[in-house]
């Protein structure tokens, strides 16, 4: 069965922080929206993260993520869990500094309906993350 994007429009979607609180410009919704020109900014601050709850549980397989080189993460720990559970740590990933779209992230396929990335270890000194694309790929249980 061929994976398909996990994330539609009825899955919630929440961001650590947003720079200088300018969501417009550089808000949650573009880490979906496809447009190359389009991008989530965090603002300042030593770790950044995005979590989604999804409509219904799924199972995911992927994460593709492009970063802006300097702003991206070296290290990605994904967690999970189902409703009313506590977020379990799922994986460890470890982008590149890169603007290039980074496919191959598999994940340890679990089923969950709440998922947390979180992006340690920016490359920026003042611990800002930028994200062009974030995609989730898996399967809707």
């Amino acid at each position: 069965m061929p994976l398909e994007p996990l994330v539609c429009a009825r899955t919630a979607t929440r961001v650590s922080s947003v720079l200088h609180r300018d969501v417009k410009q550089f808000g949650k919704q573009h880490l979906f929206d496809g447009s190359e020109d389009t991008c989530w900014n965090s603002d300042q601050g030593t770790s950044q993260w995005v979590t989604l709850d999804f409509p219904s549980p799924v199972k995911v397989s992927q994460l593709h993520v492009q970063f802006q080189g300097g702003f991206s993460s070296r290290l990605c720990t994904l967690e999970g869990c189902r409703t009313g559970e506590e977020l379990v740590k799922i994986s460890e990933l470890y982008p590149q500094d890169s603007h290039a779209m980074q496919i191959s992230f598999q994940v340890e396929e679990t089923v969950l309906d709440k998922l947390k990335i979180t992006f340690g270890s920016s490359t920026d000194f003042f611990g800002r993350v930028v994200v062009y694309h974030l995609g989730v790929l898996g399967e809707r249980l």
